[in-house]
């Protein structure tokens, strides 16, 4: 039987995530299960968007909200498929380009000249899931979602639109990794990136997981 997910340590073969016209949400992921994404029995007579409609309230790139006990981040403004590379720690949202590589080569290449827009500090003390928020949490198994785990600390999250002659995209950074107590890490880096495939049977088969 083949593996649920593929750890990844590079940039090659990563899956973009896409949405069905809203917003991502990336959420930790023990408070998965607090994600109800749009009700069921949407439209309704009082026009409740759920938590869906929460992260759709987010003005701009970027946004923190509630989720359960914890803060999730919602990537805002555009719908466009969204990957993350974690030699760089960023989100990679595609507005425009030929080619994987393209856009790519193109994120990589802007990070130390982008003009950031948008800035936010976001704590993280475990795995985090990207997913489209129309979707509620007992959804996420069957839908495209990426899982990213980054060493704990306190994020500095910052957004910049991007555009070169092969590309148009918006890159979204976290960098620092402090710990909220105030040590400053030195393993900035992404310990791995494991990712799934529309059509899982099962969601993750790390130990503890809360989205299944």
């Amino acid at each position: 039987m083949s593996q649920p997910y593929m750890e990844q340590s590079g940039d090659g073969d990563l899956l973009w995530v896409t949405t069905l016209g809203g917003p991502h949400i990336v959420i930790p992921e023990s408070v998965c299960r607090y994600w109800n994404g749009v009700p069921e029995d949407y439209p309704n007579d009082d026009d409740d968007e759920g938590d869906y409609g929460r992260a759709g309230e987010v003005d701009g790139y970027i946004g923190l909200i509630d989720v359960g006990p914890d803060k999730a981040l919602v990537l805002g403004d555009y719908p466009a498929g969204t990957t993350f590379l974690p030699g760089h720690n960023i989100f990679v949202r595609w507005i425009a380009a030929d080619s994987d590589a393209d856009i790519l080569q193109a994120a990589t290449n802007m990070v130390g000249s982008a003009q950031w827009e948008e800035e936010l500090v976001w704590d993280i003390r475990e795995p985090v899931i990207l997913f489209d928020s129309v979707h509620g949490y007992d959804y996420i198994r069957s839908e495209e979602h990426l899982r990213v785990d980054l060493p704990p600390g306190r994020y500095t999250v910052r957004a910049a639109y991007a555009q070169t002659e092969a590309a148009d995209m918006v890159i979204v950074q976290l960098y620092g990794g402090s710990d909220p107590a105030g040590y400053v890490r030195d393993d900035l880096q992404v310990s791995t990136l494991e990712y799934m495939y529309r059509g899982s049977s099962e969601l993750l088969s790390t130990p503890g997981t809360q989205c299944s």
